[in-house]
């Protein structure tokens, strides 16, 4: 194992975060000026309701339609704040900016960190690339609700390169100021709140004339089999298959809240800050997701064409509910959340990589763990925006399903994302539950309710994890008619792929050398900082 770095100088006197930093082995190098409602702030951002619900209803929508947005979004939403609160418990005895792969280091050894930092660093690149296209499709429809030439002479090329310029902007602004970045969140939380009530309100009382409200029985009983599977019938096949699909909507928007949890260095009170962080972004996330939801739903016209013709997008209802240029204002404010959504993903995903560097797992380590003058990973910025892009190349491709033009480029890195992020997730929550009462507990935990918890939490993701996969059409299916590899959900292929490979990596290489995370500062009882904590 390599040698620890020097202890600490004997004058330099360990604030209370920094003790239990030095206790985990690290010394503070990231600028602690986050605080806690910035570190709720930042995951709140990614969460981003703005995004999540406003770019991926599709996939609620083709695979069940509006009884199965209405009945699954809340269901989910409790199994993922559980898991929110395993997680809350763990940061709390551990609160560093790897803190997941640092977990299952500490809980499980080397080969478990391992492979965990790997997971939750692919599922930050593959968010990181999704809410930047996402927000660059947004700001293409923007600009074609009042501009009538731009929206018919629509280009995935030059969606694409809205794509990249969103990716640049967001790495500029990365790279500016770890306090610019605070700012930022702190105003995206806002942004979010009003910019959600504005949507509602909107959607509620400023509908164009001859538009209407759904009943009641439309949004909580009407189904919709879009994907053409099982002849697109609504029946065993599809209660079993289809809906379960519906669900990537809500597991992805409510996803991305382990940023409180790489942010940790970075905040005041991070054993406690961090943790309600986690658990207080996902509960209002899923009640303002809800709320929004339901308002999409209560807007819809018709059920059977332009919504579902339309391949399910919010578009649809947008257009048939609003006037062009109000339905222009509620994609800009879901466009500038997606903004503040992709800075806050970049800043999450840079300072994963920069955590997982510093511990020498990463080729090129040396480069992604260094800081600029503003102690910001400069260089774990500019890989997260380039590996964004380059895993979305296949959105260049034309795909229509149905007659109706659907993003599965799109829904492919959604689906890597949630599948990443979550089974890394599920390693360290199951080896908490295995450590039982030898398990550390920090100031914040879930007491003895952790045995039931961390159970149901790893079986949500196991099996979100399984559907994630699975083909979302019936011609990106192999043996069915109409089969193309452009209609493939290639997370089926980039998962089991990354898995092989992170698997031969560790055998032929990483196990031979890689003990685990590096200390970079000597315990805090040897040497000369003060065991008692200031402030």
């Amino acid at each position: 194992m390599p040698e620890a770095h020097e202890p600490v100088p004997e004058h330099h006197t360990l604030s209370a975060d920094e003790l239990h930093l030095a206790k985990l082995g690290y010394k503070q190098d990231l600028s602690r000026s986050w605080s806690g409602f910035s570190n709720f702030a930042i995951s709140f951002s990614i969460i981003s309701i703005l995004a999540g619900c406003f770019t991926s209803f599709a996939l609620g929508w083709n695979n069940g339609g509006p009884a199965a947005i209405a009945f699954g979004w809340p269901i989910l939403s409790v199994f993922i704040l559980i898991i929110g609160l395993t997680m809350s418990e763990l940061v709390s005895a551990y609160p560093t900016s790897g803190g997941i792969y640092w977990w299952a280091s500490k809980l499980g050894g080397p080969k478990a960190g391992f492979f965990t930092g790997w997971l939750n660093l692919i599922g930050l690149l593959a968010i990181d690339a999704s809410v930047a296209y996402g927000c660059a499709s947004f700001f293409d429809a923007f600009l074609g609700y009042f501009n009538d030439s731009w929206a018919k002479h629509y280009s995935l090329k030059r969606v694409f390169i809205e794509f990249i310029i969103v990716l640049a902007l967001a790495a500029l602004v990365n790279i500016f100021s770890s306090h610019l970045l605070a700012v930022i969140n702190n105003v995206s939380v806002w942004w979010h709140v009003v910019g959600s009530l504005i949507v509602v309100a909107i959607l509620w009382f400023f509908l164009k004339d001859g538009a209407d409200h759904a009943s009641f029985k439309d949004v909580f009983g009407t189904t919709v089999n879009n994907t053409g599977l099982f002849g697109g019938h609504k029946g065993f096949g599809f209660i079993l298959y289809v809906l379960p699909l519906s669900g990537i909507l809500t597991q992805y928007t409510i996803t991305g809240y382990d940023a409180s949890v790489h942010l940790s260095e970075e905040t005041h009170d991070a054993a406690d800050s961090a943790a309600r962080g986690i658990w207080q972004s996902i509960l209002y996330s899923a009640i303002g997701g809800w709320i929004l939801l339901l308002t999409f739903l209560f807007a819809v016209q018709s059920v059977g064409d332009e919504t579902t013709v339309s391949g399910g997008s919010v578009f649809g209802i947008f257009n048939q509910a609003l006037t062009a240029h109000t339905a222009g204002v509620v994609v800009f404010i879901s466009m500038a959340g997606q903004f503040f959504c992709t800075c806050a993903c970049m800043t999450s995903t840079s300072r994963m990589m920069f955590a997982f560097s510093r511990d020498r797992v990463v080729p090129g380590h040396q480069l992604w763990s260094k800081l600029n003058a503003q102690r910001v990973p400069v260089y774990g910025v500019i890989a997260s925006a380039v590996i964004a892009l380059i895993i979305t190349l296949p959105a260049l491709i034309t795909v229509d399903i149905n007659g109706a033009p659907v993003p599965v480029a799109f829904f492919a890195v959604v689906s890597i994302g949630v599948i990443g992020l979550y089974l890394a997730f599920a390693i360290p929550i199951w080896l908490r539950w295995k450590h039982g009462e030898n398990f550390e507990v920090g100031s914040w935990n879930n007491g003895q309710k952790y045995r039931w918890m961390n159970l149901v939490a790893v079986v949500e993701i196991v099996v979100m994890s399984i559907v994630g996969i699975l083909p979302t059409a019936s011609v990106g299916v192999p043996w069915m008619d109409g089969f193309s590899m452009k209609y493939v959900n290639y997370a089926i292929i980039v998962v089991p792929v990354a898995l092989l490979a992170l698997l031969v990596y560790w055998e032929v290489s990483v196990k031979h050398w890689f003990t685990g995370p590096v200390r970079t500062v000597d315990e805090p009882t040897v040497g000369g900082p003060p065991l008692e904590p200031v402030g």
